[in-house]
């Protein structure tokens, strides 16, 4: 039977590690990603789908498959309101896993992150906590929910705070033992990959993924 992969922000810096590992690994026989603007990666195996994702109801008839992988996400920096912040990380994550529960898509896989608490009092983790929590409520066979801490990669826009952060991860990482290894950094690489590997196995339930559990899954 042939395994159909959606993605869902294909174009960041998780998303784009994906795309690369679903497109060379011969499990997916199709890899359709939703995106605001045709990418300039070309293959077989690719199928691109420009969509409005404020209007996802349109495009409800392509997402189907065996796994949807939702990599979207924004900073404050791009998205200072905080409105359409939530609408970016929240918003748009839950109205795809509706569209494809409705649709039969066996798993759906969230990249979250590390602290997310629907109950926190701090916006960006209050919301990430919610979306994860919304997510649970859909019944989905297989959730896979990751909670990765700072992530390592080439970025393609410029950020200096995190170019400072990097450096400061490279001093601290190794002074974090114990119960605070889920906060040593991570490559978007091993997110990506582990995002993978869980995708092809049968497990059913919800899952989440620190961020040290991440680099032992991939």
């Amino acid at each position: 039977m042939a395994n159909k992969a959606i993605i869902a922000g294909s174009s960041g810096l998780i998303g784009s590690k994906l795309l690369d590992i679903l497109l060379q690994q011969p499990f997916y026989d199709e890899v359709l990603i939703l995106v605001r603007k045709e990418l300039p990666t070309k293959h077989p195996k690719l199928k691109q789908l420009v969509v409005d994702f404020d209007h996802l109801e349109a495009y409800s008839s392509q997402l189907t498959g065996h796994a949807l992988f939702c990599c979207l996400g924004t900073t404050k920096a791009k998205t200072p309101d905080q409105a359409t912040y939530r609408k970016i990380d929240h918003d748009y994550p839950v109205w795809l896993g509706q569209l494809a529960q409705q649709n039969g898509v066996n798993q759906f896989h969230l990249v979250s992150s590390i602290g997310a608490n629907a109950s926190s009092s701090v916006f960006y983790i209050k919301t990430k906590g919610q979306t994860e929590a919304d997510l649970q409520q859909l019944g989905f066979p297989a959730l896979h929910i990751y909670r990765p801490s700072m992530l390592m990669g080439k970025r393609t826009d410029r950020r200096p705070t995190e170019k400072i952060a990097v450096v400061l991860f490279n001093v601290i990482d190794p002074l974090l033992f114990g119960s605070l290894k889920k906060y040593r950094s991570i490559p978007a690489q091993t997110v990506a990959m582990a995002m993978y590997k869980q995708s092809i196995k049968t497990d059913t339930g919800s899952f989440i993924y620190e961020s040290d559990k991440i680099k032992q899954l991939s």
